[in-house]
């Protein structure tokens, strides 16, 4: 059996599918030959997705015929231009949605969703929230193709001892996006002697909310396997209060870790963390700020959050997650 694993040309510190599958394509065992194709170009504009569209079609017919594609996220248009009946397409959220009004939804919907959902056989989602969103967007007709394979953590993702830091806890923020909450983290952090270290790049915008506070905070910037790895290792605890998210792989990354978490509430969150998180409404600043002071100050709770993280990320393993693609890949190519 042949996979190939179709993926956008990662921008800036968009890294986290790539990452993912990665993981996964390990563990589907030997009797599986993969090929990954990368977008040549941006996903930006009408020419360079043409461009996108017809480099993947190229790489599934050379691939053979009977290979299965899998686009895995982010390109979605992707599955326009290959062979329906093979292709699997794993959507992680439905974010862009929410944000657009009218026509430009609209037209956002159909082509970024509806169009592929009905060129492929099967559509995965990392999350039952995330299904259930998706649902809301897509005829009755095409729901029955859509189905749940969660994310998985990553095997360097390992067990870490340190000891709280209570008189000045390092607080890790994972990723700068609008969705992130870095402008109310920051607010909230406000005063607490703690520092702050955010994966990501921030926008000028958000740089100069937090240079104008009480705030000690490191900007980190892109970071490697190795770097992220090491960033979960020299933190006392992660703050990802999201206000939307179609899973939130940092919450079991740092579950992994032995991190304790401070974790936005929305669905999704809610799905991934288990009872492994305090969770705060991460559309109030004051919420956040009551959540991160009760982890300080708390010493038995950060202990049972954290043995919870452990006990919950034991069901995000890699090897549950890639058996689960293998029967879909099987399902497709017949060799089920």
């Amino acid at each position: 059996m042949k996979v190939v694993f179709l993926q956008r040309l990662p921008q800036g510190s968009q890294v986290s599918i790539e990452r993912l599958f990665e993981g996964i394509r390990d563990r589907l065992g030997g009797t599986v030959g993969t090929v990954v194709h990368r977008c040549p170009l941006p996903s930006t504009g009408l020419l360079p997705r043409v461009r996108n569209g017809l480099s993947a079609r190229a790489a599934a017919r050379a691939a053979g015929h009977g290979a299965v594609c899998h686009v895995t996220g982010d390109v979605h248009y992707l599955a326009l231009m290959l062979p329906g009946k093979r292709t699997v397409l794993t959507i992680h959220d439905c974010g862009v949605l929410h944000r657009l009004r009218g026509l430009r939804r609209w037209v956002v919907r159909m082509i970024w969703f509806v169009l592929p959902v009905m060129r492929c056989a099967v559509v995965t989602t990392i999350s039952q929230a995330t299904r259930d969103d998706l649902l809301k967007w897509l005829p009755r007709r095409l729901h029955g193709k859509v189905r749940v394979v969660p994310n998985c953590v990553r095997e360097e993702f390992q067990p870490h001892e340190r000891d709280f830091n209570a008189t000045k806890p390092v607080f890790l923020q994972v990723g700068t996006g609008w969705n992130k909450n870095v402008e109310r983290v920051g607010r909230a952090l406000n005063g607490i002697p703690c520092r702050l270290r955010i994966v990501g790049t921030l926008s000028d915008v958000q740089r100069k909310l937090l240079e104008g506070l009480e705030l000690d905070f490191e900007e980190l910037g892109r970071v490697d396997d190795v770097g992220l790895v090491a960033a979960y290792r020299e933190c006392d605890g992660l703050i990802f209060a999201s206000v939307f998210e179609g899973f939130g792989l940092p919450v079991l990354e740092a579950h992994a870790t032995g991190r304790v978490v401070v974790s936005g509430d929305c669905e999704a969150l809610r799905e991934v963390a288990g009872q492994g998180a305090r969770f705060v409404d991460a559309e109030r600043v004051e919420s956040i700020r009551e959540g991160v002071l009760e982890i300080v100050r708390d010493s038995e709770k950060r202990r049972e959050l954290v043995a919870e993280g452990f006990r919950n990320v034991a069901k995000y393993q890699a090897e549950a997650v890639g058996a689960r693609y293998l029967e879909i890949y099987g399902e497709l190519s017949g060799e089920l």
